[in-house]
């Protein structure tokens, strides 16, 4: 760890340590326990600087969007654009507007989801999202990367010197990226402000000016709307065409799990608080539909004059005008230069939107993994888990040859999965809330969004494939990180009611011991019974106390908490001292710890061996916090002390 090499002796540290030191820095101050306290609600940013913050990935889908649209589309491409803004406006909108209510902290819709499931399948869940979520963010860096290339690649300048380059470019720009975080990023909403004003204002200059032309060669819109006639008759055969290509341009609704995920940095009002930032929520609202809005308009008018304007055959791969669209017509109407600044803004918002999908991915993963127990403890520096991400967004680039239309399928379902799920929390919201119009209201929306989903993943299969691959690999980890922690002490606090306190302080007074019970009816001879039978099994004589210590486990699938422990007297004679966990062993050796140091003197405690087959019992443990208990407690003691000498003493008879 960092802090395995001292300060004083860092010119004596071989490579290997100095490298491993800076790789894992700052995991050792963070402590196992680290909690940051959140900002007051009321610091922050104004909401239309934070909008740029989440503009740089929404936004930036305007240089890749309208060629899409038009390869999937056709001459069709803006009404089907029409139909992808009623869904924003009407569908993604009003749901994140609510998810905004619901989680103002950030965490989004998987945080409403996470709290409607427990135990493991709630777990699970939420690790199936974060899989979808990883594909989003990763597949945003690598679609990104790849569209910001082609700009590059087919810039008249170095056409000549980078063409066939472009697998090269995406992964030196994907590189740079890497080396950025590992340098040490500081997202800085100043700089995202200055990307989004000037790309949005040169977008306005190429959809003027396309517009200007469009209206000025009257037989434009006349061959179009021929066109569109001959090869769709009515126009209820259009809209009905347009609604069946239209899951192949929800790209256009990147963006609004950014824009909740990016609510903490929102200026709030001042009698704000953290459980209801009135003020926040507020901002967000704002933030959300300013930026619908924005992107919608762009979005009908950009697809309208590129279809109009561009040859179909240039958006075809390979073709002038695949991927950058918006560029194509920069270069053709307003001249080189201008195209050049506009290539460069595209390239700076579309690589400044990556840098914004990783920092995403790296303060997501945080949120849930090690609260689960499910992540390694290098997992808490950010050095190697930049490497990871950069080596799976290699990994993509090249299983996609960086082509930026192969790429829209695993980045759509990404969207669309996690625009599903928030319709599908919101709707339960609603009802809970027994508010029956929104309700109905967010179901419509929520069928719209499932149906585009499953259209998605039917026809572009390769999406949920990826999926499934970032959540089969983040259940594996998880799963055996949780196994490498399983004997961890995973106790927060020890917190003891008066009654509990009493009993310590009584028993304090001579040797401390403690009889572990697994409770069954609870009657006077249970209690009897077992006292008996743990003093004749290790010679403890009939004047030494003896305290009853049981364990109830209410969710076996978390993996840290505080322990609560009440003092009970069962019958008038026996005391109790009961305690709520996930786990039962974890449990008893955290408060056999707190008893030591709180009193000076060393506990002992006294189990009876478990019958069963030992890998059952130890399965038992891992899933349920039950098992064999005697030795899984005497582990997690070892673990938490190495001092024999200072070890509660654990018995087994």
């Amino acid at each position: 760890m960092a802090a395995s090499v001292p300060a004083g002796s860092a010119s004596k540290a071989t490579p290997r340590q100095r490298l491993r030191a800076w790789m894992l820095q700052g995991l050792a101050d963070m402590g196992r326990h680290q909690h940051v306290e959140p900002p007051s609600a009321h610091h922050g940013q104004r909401w239309w600087r934070v909008m740029c913050l989440t503009g740089v990935d929404y936004f930036s889908t305007l240089g890749y969007q309208p060629g899409i649209a038009a390869l999937a589309a056709g001459l069709l491409s803006p009404v089907a654009t029409l139909v992808l803004v009623a869904v924003t406006l009407a569908g993604a909108l009003p749901v994140y507007r609510r998810v905004a209510t619901e989680s103002p902290h950030g965490q989004g819709s998987i945080a409403m989801l996470e709290r409607l499931l427990s135990f493991w399948k709630g777990k699970l869940f939420v690790l199936t999202l974060l899989g979808f979520a990883a594909t989003d963010f990763l597949i945003t860096i690598t679609l990104s990367a790849a569209d910001a290339a082609t700009h590059l690649v087919e810039n008249p300048h170095v056409h000549s010197a980078l063409q066939g380059r472009q697998m090269v470019v995406t992964l030196i720009l994907i590189a740079l990226l890497g080396a950025v975080f590992l340098k040490g990023f500081l997202e800085a909403i100043g700089v995202a402000v200055v990307l989004v004003g000037g790309y949005l204002a040169l977008n306005a200059v190429v959809a003027v000016v396309g517009v200007w032309h469009v209206v000025t060669a009257e037989h434009v819109v006349t061959d179009w709307s021929r066109a569109l006639t001959t090869q769709h008759g009515s126009v209820p055969a259009m809209i009905a065409v347009a609604l069946v290509v239209f899951p192949k341009l929800a790209l256009g609704l990147s963006g609004f799990e950014t824009g909740v995920a990016v609510m903490p940095h929102i200026e709030g009002d001042t009698d704000d608080t953290e459980e209801r930032p009135t003020g926040r929520i507020r901002g967000a609202k704002k933030l959300l539909t300013t930026a619908a809005v924005i992107m919608s308009i762009f979005l009908i008018i950009t697809s309208f004059v590129t279809t109009l304007l561009i040859p179909a055959a240039a958006f075809k791969p390979g073709g002038a005008a695949n991927g950058r669209a918006l560029a194509y017509l920069s270069h053709e109407y307003l001249g080189s230069a201008f195209g050049t600044v506009y290539d460069v803004a595209t390239i700076a918002i579309l690589w400044f939107a990556g840098a914004s999908a990783l920092a995403g991915l790296l303060n997501l993963m945080p949120q849930y993994l090690p609260r689960y127990g499910m992540a390694p403890s290098w997992a808490r520096a950010v050095r190697p888990m930049v490497l990871v991400f950069i080596a799976v967004a290699f990994l993509v680039t090249w299983i996609f040859d960086a082509d930026v239309d192969a790429q829209g399928g695993a980045y759509a379902t990404g969207v669309l999965v996690l625009i599903a799920s928030a319709a599908i929390a919101v709707t339960i919201a609603a009802h809970r809330a027994g508010q029956r119009g929104w309700t109905i209201g967010f179901a419509v929306i929520s069928v719209v969004f499932l149906y585009t989903t499953v259209t998605n993943v039917i026809e572009r299969p390769d999406g949920v494939k990826i999926g499934a691959c970032f959540i089969a690999g983040i259940i594996l980890l998880s799963f055996t990180s949780r196994l490498a922690r399983a004997f961890e002490l995973r106790v927060t606090e020890v917190i003891l009611d008066d009654t509990a306190a009493r009993f310590v302080r009584d028993i304090a007074q001579r040797r401390i011991r403690f009889i572990a019970n697994e409770p069954d009816q609870r009657d006077f001879a249970e209690y009897r019974d077992k006292a008996q039978q743990i003093r004749a099994d290790n010679d403890i004589p009939p004047e030494d106390d003896l305290v009853f210590v049981e364990v109830t486990i209410r969710d076996p699938s978390e993996f840290e908490s505080a322990l609560h422990v009440h003092g009970h007297v069962m019958h008038d004679r026996y005391r109790v001292l009961c305690l709520e966990s996930s786990t039962v062993s974890n449990a008893l050796a955290a408060l056999l710890l707190y008893v030591r140091d709180t009193t000076g003197r060393r506990p002992h405690i006294y189990f009876e061996w478990t019958e069963g087959n030992p890998f059952a019992q130890f399965l038992r443990f891992f899933l349920f916090g039950q098992g064999e208990v005697a030795p899984v407690t005497r582990e997690v003691l070892r673990e938490a002390e190495p001092d024999r000498d200072r070890r509660p003493r654990v018995h087994v008879g």
